[in-house]
């Protein structure tokens, strides 16, 4: 366990997620699912069990590309960051990255703190070399902090969400850890 400090001088305790966190994960994707629309998955949306969330901490824990940080304040999760990688040899080097942090939190630095840990654990598994992650493109904090930590937009997919009868685009974005 690391940790930091928040903009708001909040404690962030961060821990690799536990088989035993299973329902309070679960608990924290349907109350994040309220709070904002830039999910891929919406309010009522997050149909997992706690046997299944149990079984995913349990495959993740035994692989060696894929990890799922969870961000603590008060011993609460605030925010959950994954790096999820395919088990097939031709793209197990490349991690899809997912960073979701609760609303009251936004803008506090969490984000950034899950990043810098992501990125570096990416770098020091031996095995990615690319982290590749979807973000809608009107979520100008999101593109913002990936870029921040070189990000590059490499393609968009056009209507690719639709909300209320609105659509909204996505960037593909990646950034190249190493060449081997």
């Amino acid at each position: 366990m690391n940790i930091y400090k928040d903009k708001n001088s909040n404690f962030v305790t961060l821990k690799l997620a536990e088989a035993s966190d299973a329902k309070e994960i679960i608990d924290f994707y349907k109350r994040v699912g309220k709070e904002t629309t830039y999910l891929s998955f919406g309010e009522n949306e997050y149909l997992v069990t706690v046997e299944q969330q149990t079984s995913i901490i349990k495959d993740i824990s035994k692989s060696k590309n894929n990890i799922m940080i969870l961000a603590l304040v008060d011993s609460q999760i605030v925010g959950i960051g994954t790096i999820s990688s395919s088990k097939r040899k031709k793209s197990e080097h490349v991690g899809v990255l997912g960073i979701v942090i609760s609303q009251n939190y936004f803008n506090n630095g969490i984000g950034s703190i899950l990043m810098k840990n992501l990125i570096d654990w990416c770098k020091n598994n031996k095995i990615t070399t690319k982290i590749s992650l979807s973000v809608r493109k009107d979520n100008l904090k999101a593109v913002a902090l990936y870029e921040k930590f070189g990000f590059r937009i490499e393609g968009v997919l056009i209507n690719e969400t639709l909300i209320d009868g609105e659509y909204f685009d996505i960037l593909a974005m990646g950034l190249i850890l190493a060449k081997i």
